[in-house]
């Protein structure tokens, strides 16, 4: 197998969303201690809380013994294997690995009838309407989809009021919740076949999470350096 290329992780909840950490080298430490390669604000995060390195050409994430520990796609794990789209959650932060392109290729790649199916919600759930009606949200009853991982997401508007953007702000920060609240308890095991919801919606649930992530922070920040 040949080198990851191209690692790339998104912050999407905690103190740092928004930021997007690219083109990294390995191994990769996350913590809020500098000498981090992903520092993090986060007061609930270990000093160095997780590494990340290469083994037989996949990337191996492994607890470095945090205080309050790590999960992988609401899994607490030690030891795992990353897959583009993975949501990690160290501290008040999560992570989703690998860029939008990365995750659709990856799902792409993987198809299958019994595959694109993940948890998604609390047990016990109602299964989608009996009447076949579609539960995807972003189906806007348009003859052509929207592929959220390579639309050119629209410009955020300039020169707006000081109460223009603390508006324009508080939407987003309702719709970034509201996104982290559909999605918070979700439980993919690594082999996950059974679910409510099909996991490619669900990718798309966190390519738009990671660009309303993204908009928040620049709204918040607008002379920040981040990318």
């Amino acid at each position: 197998m040949g080198s990851v290329k191209n690692i790339c992780f998104q912050v999407v909840e905690g103190v740092d969303k928004g930021r997007r950490f690219a083109d990294l080298e390995l191994p990769i430490t996350i913590g809020r201690e500098d000498g981090n390669v992903i520092r993090l604000s986060d007061d609930r995060v270990s000093r160095f809380h997780v590494k990340i390195q290469e083994d037989q050409g996949q990337l191996v994430l492994m607890d470095l013994d945090s205080t309050n520990g790590t999960r992988v796609n609401g899994e607490t794990i030690q030891l795992r294997l990353l897959r583009p789209g993975d949501r990690i959650n160290v501290g008040r932060s999560t992570l989703i690995y690998g860029t939008n392109e990365q995750i659709r290729n990856f799902f792409k790649a993987n198809e299958s009838d019994d595959q694109l199916e993940a948890t998604v919600g609390p047990e016990g759930g109602e299964p989608p309407s009996a009447d076949g009606a579609s539960a995807d949200p972003f189906d806007f009853g348009s003859d052509k989809e929207i592929d959220v991982f390579t639309a050119n997401p629209p410009s955020l508007p300039v020169r707006m009021s000081p109460a223009q953007a603390a508006r324009l702000a508080e939407v987003i920060e309702f719709l970034h919740r509201s996104l982290s609240d559909a999605t918070g308890d979700v439980h993919i095991p690594l082999q996950a076949i059974d679910a409510r919801l099909p996991l490619a919606s669900w990718q798309k649930v966190q390519a738009l999470q990671s660009i309303l992530a993204r908009y928040s922070r620049q709204i918040s920040d607008p002379e920040g350096n981040d990318p």
